[in-house]
């Protein structure tokens, strides 16, 4: 069981995740609980390393902003205690849960469940401080924003639990972002590549990491409130996609607000000319997401490309220094836009998805400026003035409208 920030931000929330656990524990179920710091605290931690030193040694800063877990581990266990479950509290090294020297944004190494179990063995619940772990150095070592989703999914793995249930502010995985779309609806089930390519287009229940992991180790995951009473059925799972499902045409639609479109004319048409592009991107760290290329009648190419917003002003920057050398004309970026994407296992198997996407963007006046695909997504770039539109015009064309809510007449 893994509870995030809001699940923990203060001590009656705390008090609540203790009952939930003894309630799974009253089943006769074993279990092993993981923990993100209280909601802002990691904030706060981040922000007193940064006042002091916005360089600051990434050793000791992973030592400041891990703190926020060791405490809400150690207020859970002392939780449990007083409602009679026996538990204690494990931080990253004491698992141990190693990673390897890329403070602030480590990869897992290796989990060692030996003392995990032996816990569990004793009738005693861990409780385990999420989104840290230990380097080779005996260093504690954080895995980066939305870790403690991976350390779950990792430990989960190490100990071989039948499931890892994700507890959080929502009640499951949703068609689309309920917000936008009031008749989206909760999925039963999802595939490991659906949630990882939903997730990595801008479906911000899980973090992509920890879909991986899962999906490599074949960790089942289930994501719930901790806000409402849950039974065996809530939620959403996330399987296999041989585990016995029907494949829907698509399961979901997702949006990201976080690109921007660069677009530079008249490039010279030669051979190798996209790698001088985009090789120094790549070795500034800069990820290039959707790509066209069109040449036109004078032999002259155009490339548009999108990167996160952030790196906007990096790429451009980058770009003009290379421009001597590559001898390009306009050079153009744009953010007002709106990546909005497909997402289905159904779609290896069936014709005609980009065909409706097309014609129901179509139908409603809304360009299309860039187009991306692979074998389970359709990406499409829009002006972000049409993302609502887009989102919901496109939730109908797939079917995947629930029951219209209730209104009400003055």
């Amino acid at each position: 069981m893994k509870f995030g920030g809001t699940s923990v931000g203060d001590l009656d929330r705390i008090r609540v995740v203790a009952r939930k656990v003894k309630a799974e524990q009253a089943k006769g179920r074993r279990v092993a609980v993981v923990v993100s710091a209280m909601s802002g605290v990691t904030n706060q931690m981040v922000k007193y390393c940064y006042d002091l030193n916005p360089e600051a040694d990434s050793c000791e800063y992973d030592a400041v902003v891990a703190s926020g877990e060791q405490v809400t581990s150690g207020l859970l266990a002392i939780a449990l205690g007083a409602i009679g479950v026996k538990a204690r509290s494990f931080q990253g090294w004491q698992i141990p849960l190693f990673t390897d020297e890329s403070h602030g944004c480590a990869a897992i190494d290796r989990v060692e469940g030996a003392a995990l179990l032996e816990s569990l063995n004793h009738g005693v619940v861990p409780v385990i401080a999420g989104f840290q772990g230990v380097d080779s150095h005996g260093r504690i070592a954080t895995l980066g924003r939305g870790g403690s989703d991976t350390s779950a999914v990792a430990l989960a793995a190490a100990i071989r639990a039948d499931q890892c249930d994700i507890y959080t502010d929502v009640d499951g995985i949703y068609t689309t972002d309920p917000r936008i779309v009031k008749r989206a609806k909760r999925l039963e089930r999802i595939t490991y590549e659906e949630m990882l390519e939903l997730a990595s287009v801008g479906a911000k229940v899980l973090q992509t990491r920890s879909v991986g992991l899962a999906m490599r180790e074949k960790v089942n995951v289930r994501v719930l409130s901790s806000f409402e009473e849950t039974d065996d059925t809530s939620g959403t799972v996330v399987v296999d996609e041989d585990d016995g499902m029907e494949k829907e045409l698509v399961a979901g639609i997702a949006y990201s607000q976080d690109d921007a479109k660069i677009s530079i004319r008249n490039l010279p048409d030669e051979p190798g000319i996209a790698a001088k592009i985009f090789a120094p991107l790549s070795a500034a760290g800069i990820n290039v997401d959707m790509i066209v290329q069109s040449i036109g009648v004078d032999r002259s190419t155009n490339m548009t490309f999108t990167v996160s917003k952030g790196h906007e002003q990096k790429a451009c920057a980058l770009l003009e220094e290379m421009r001597s050398e590559i001898r390009f004309g306009e050079l153009t970026t744009s953010h007002d836009v709106v990546k909005i994407s497909v997402v289905g296992v159904g779609m290896r198997s069936n014709a005609g998805v980009a065909a409706t996407m097309f014609r129901t963007l179509a139908e409603r006046g809304i360009n299309i400026q860039v187009i991306s695909t692979s074998e389970i997504k359709i990406s499409v770039l829009i002006d972000a003035e049409y993302t609502e539109l887009a989102m919901r015009a496109l939730h109908t064309a797939y079917g995947l409208d629930g029951k219209k809510e209730e209104t009400t007449h003055e």
